[in-house]
């Protein structure tokens, strides 16, 4: 079994967390006795959706909105990326949420026309030593500080849970 993980970033913690999808998925499909091949990706150098199995797409999330490169990616295999599983998975509220109830992110219309399994969100990090000028003042605008929101054991929780899933529909289809 062939998944991609692929992942769009500005500064290295949303691959970080792909890449921790990606071990705790590989773990379980080995766990569960299927043979498996999963590659992280940047979404921007991702040509092709032929040959994998499973797609997981994440990105960072700035205003609400994901990066172009994983948009772009899904937006260009939509056939490619309905034939087979896929799941969603964004990184970016950093801070306090005023509304909870909110979602923080737009990706509805991924999850309808992809017929996602999935969408997570997961809490951000903010380093203000590798932001930009404009996104400092974003940043500081907002009053939101150093902080890593990212919650590591549900991460890899849901990548064992994708794993899982795919070994189920291993099974189901030998």
């Amino acid at each position: 079994m062939k998944i991609l993980v692929a992942v769009a970033t500005r500064h290295g913690a949303t691959r970080e967390i792909a890449e921790s999808l990606a071990t705790a998925l590989g773990s379980a499909l080995t766990d569960a006795g299927v043979g498996s091949q999963v590659e992280v990706r940047d979404a921007g150098l991702v040509h092709s959706v032929d040959g994998f199995d499973a797609v997981v797409l994440g990105s960072a999330v700035y205003l609400g909105h994901w990066l172009d490169p994983a948009r772009k990616l899904a937006e260009s295999f939509p056939d490619e990326l309905r034939r087979v599983p896929v799941w969603l998975f964004s990184s970016g509220p950093v801070g306090e949420q005023k509304h909870p109830a909110e979602e923080p992110v737009v990706v509805e219309d991924l999850v309808h026309r992809l017929d996602v399994r999935d969408h997570r969100l997961f809490g951000g990090k903010i380093d203000r030593h590798t932001l930009k000028f404009p996104e400092r003042a974003v940043v500081s605008a907002l009053r939101v500080g150093d902080a890593d929101n990212r919650d590591w054991p549900s991460i890899r929780a849901w990548g064992r849970e994708i794993g899982m899933s795919l070994a189920h529909l291993e099974r189901s289809v030998s």
